[in-house]
């Protein structure tokens, strides 16, 4: 599972050296601190975007041997990054390719109005890894015209025709993921995981005809694959060598075993080993075995992410995407931030979950923050603040997870950012400056707890299926509303004082409150076109939860919604009751996921985390029109560079920035180009 980041930002504390050598330890120190002030984090703005750069703390402490497990890791990534291309849309690589080809080759006038939103527009496929938007899903427009196009393509001898082209301009495959109640979700949704003319019933019987070999270690059916029909028959086609996205699965299996090569110990080498075999083979047995072998490989400076994992791209949440995060662990910030985990049998017994939903024995959940090193799929650009994997909740239960903190991303949007907003919408000068003063804490604290207590947290009932299963397309933000209000019951309790994690408790739990209303029923409003509902699973979970403890406590005046010189805001006058709204809500969303409850989760989302006032949304969306800053954000990586002696081993690997967006998306499709136009 993964937590988005939204308008509040999270601080990490890092250490940031500079490249150097025992041998000059002072002028280390001082080109530290030059780089740590000059660092720009900031490359460039388009549209509704604003791209970042970040750096890799403790590089230099790394072995050499561990450099290269890194840089092989990072490469294994990068090689399957068109499968992420491909998954989002059919003809997303085509088009990509067709722009690229005219961007790359074009000499006419690039002072024009047309060329700039030509551009525009090819940076924003490149941001979303295709052509609809990477957080509502709603297809891209282009601001230039069809003709237009069509002269850039013949002035550059580039072909692009036929559907492919059309669909750029028409409204055909318009959303690709489409959640909205009532309709055939498969259908309607453009996303590569269903061949033309599949449906949710065929989705629906054709994964209720398979059977796991143990029942109470349901496999992950449909995770690595697509699902077509043909003539009339249902089948799979699955990702692995040799089969679906064979040409780019080959090449990353032949960097981890490079990787696994050099592994830090056997733990890692023998997970490493079976992602391996996995890919070899799309076994979703072994895809389970990897996952308890790799949950429980805690020892080391590195870990990763690599594989079709996340399924928040398929509307009825089987499909995985390729996602891949290269990390290096921050020992300092583990440390301190250990002490959740270790705790995670009180917060467990001390819920609001009935009884019978509690977990009798939290095992396993590791929690670490980590500076990222190289992302790919569908966690770059735009990347994730917090991961807890594995998703499988029969390993959660009997193995445990991993939570890890992105510190360096974290702390890159924190040094980007700007408080403009934060003004704007805030209600008074306290709720103000408790934000300023304790903001940053108060969001690694959520992380922290989402992650670590609230993806872990709670059982199904026995007999009661996968949650994809039973709650279908509202499973995703289900589950992250359910991990969000574990951290918000727990975000305001003396608890975090009393194990050190926080010198003032009610001040933290104050200001997460106020942050978590103000962007759930105001500030995320600003991504969205007036008029949208809200698609994203993570946005829906925000709106839903934070509308109906709004609702449920309008009698006591919990909260109270304020309108002063034509402005709206919300101001939080019971944080008691608020508190215990939050935790009646946290029950309920375990009781609907332990029952597997359809009608239930149906209700809450459709009648809270769906629909926006239009006149409060107008009114958001001009206050606005006065901030400069893109709403979303993302990133280029740092490029490992590899030297190498004459016998072709490396001897050092060191870090560089991309001066431009557009430099390293051309970059990377010359470089990881393994995949052909059509799959």
């Amino acid at each position: 599972m993964k937590l988005n980041r939204m308008l509040g930002v999270v601080l990490l504390t890092t250490v940031l050296l500079s490249c150097g050598n025992d041998n000059k330890k002072k002028n280390v120190e001082v080109e530290a601190t030059k780089e740590k002030m000059a660092f720009n984090y900031n490359v460039e703005q388009f549209a509704d975007i604003k791209v970042l750069r970040y750096q890799i703390p403790g590089w230099d402490k790394l072995t050499l041997k561990e450099q290269k497990l890194v840089y092989y890791l990072t490469q294994a990534g990068l090689s399957g990054r068109d499968i992420m291309w491909d998954q989002n849309y059919r003809h997303n690589l085509k088009i990509r390719k067709a722009l690229e080809s005219v961007y790359a080759n074009y000499e006419g006038d690039k002072t024009s109005t047309e060329w700039n939103t030509f551009e525009t527009y090819l940076k924003r496929v490149w941001f979303s890894n295709g052509i609809h938007h990477h957080y509502s899903n709603d297809k891209i427009k282009p601001e230039f015209s069809a003709d237009y196009l069509k002269q850039l393509l013949a002035d550059t001898h580039t072909v692009l025709e036929g559907e492919a082209f059309d669909v750029i301009f028409n409204d055909v495959d318009s959303k690709k993921v489409n959640q909205a109640k009532g309709v055939d979700n498969v259908a309607l949704s453009a996303v590569n995981f269903y061949g033309p003319n599949v449906t949710n019933d065929d989705v629906i019987s054709f994964y209720k005809t398979k059977v796991s070999p143990d029942a109470k270690k349901p496999l992950s059916f449909g995770l690595n694959s697509q699902l077509v029909k043909e003539n009339g028959v249902l089948k799979e086609r699955v990702y692995k060598s040799g089969g679906l996205y064979g040409a780019a699965i080959d090449e990353i299996i032949k960097w981890l075993e490079l990787a696994k090569g050099v592994a830090e110990n056997d733990a890692q080498g023998n997970a490493l080993g079976l992602l391996i075999d996995y890919y070899k083979t799309g076994d979703l047995q072994t895809w389970d075995d990897y996952n308890v072998a790799w949950t429980g490989a805690t020892e080391g400076n590195i870990d990763y992410i690599n594989s079709f994992i996340e399924v928040y791209n398929d509307p009825l949440g089987y499909r995985g995407s390729y996602e891949t995060v290269v990390q290096i662990n921050d020992f300092d910030m583990s440390q301190k931030m250990k002490v959740v985990s270790d705790n995670a049998q009180w917060f467990e017994d001390n819920s609001t979950l009935m009884e019978e939903h509690k977990k009798k024995n939290v095992v396993g959940v590791t929690y670490k923050v980590v500076n990222v090193a190289g992302e790919a799929g569908d966690s770059s650009p735009s990347t994730p603040i917090g991961v807890n994997l594995p998703n499988a909740n029969w390993i959660r239960a009997a193995v445990g997870s991993k939570s890890v903190s992105l510190g360096n991303i974290t702390n890159a949007y924190s040094k980007a950012g700007n408080t403009g907003r934060l003004k704007e919408f805030v209600n008074d000068d306290e709720e103000f400056e408790l934000e300023e003063k304790y903001g940053r804490l108060a969001d690694k604290l959520h992380t922290a707890l989402h992650e670590v207590i609230g993806h872990a947290s709670g059982q199904l009932n026995p007999g009661v299926g996968e949650t994809k299963e039973t709650l279908k397309n509202y499973a995703s933000t289900l589950e992250e509303g359910r991990a969000d209000l574990v951290a918000l019951y727990y975000l305001y309790d003396s608890k975090l004082q009393d194990l050190g994690l926080v010198d003032n408790w009610k001040a933290i739990g104050k200001t997460a409150y106020d942050g978590y209303i103000r962007n759930g029923l105001i500030a995320q409003l600003v991504r969205l076109n007036l008029g949208d509902d809200v698609e994203e699973a993570h946005m829906r979970n925000r709106q839903w939860i934070s509308a109906w403890v709004f609702e449920k406590g309008q009698k006591d005046n919990v909260i109270e919604k304020i309108t002063r010189d034509g402005k709206t805001y919300y101001n939080i006058n019971d944080y008691d009751k608020l508190h215990e709204l939050f935790g009646q809500l946290l029950r309920e969303t375990q009781r609907i996921k332990s029952e597997g409850d359809y009608a239930a989760v149906e209700a809450l989302v459709e009648g809270y985390g769906v629909k926006v006032d239009q006149k409060l949304h107008a009114e958001i969306l001009e206050r606005n029109k006065q901030f400069t800053s893109a709403p979303y954000s993302g990133f280029v990586n740092p490029v490992l560079v590899a030297d190498k002696n004459e016998k072709g081993d490396i001897i050092e690997v060191n870090v560089t920035q991309p001066e431009t967006f557009s430099g390293q998306m051309l970059d990377y499709s010359k470089r990881y180009n393994f995949l052909p136009e059509v799959n």
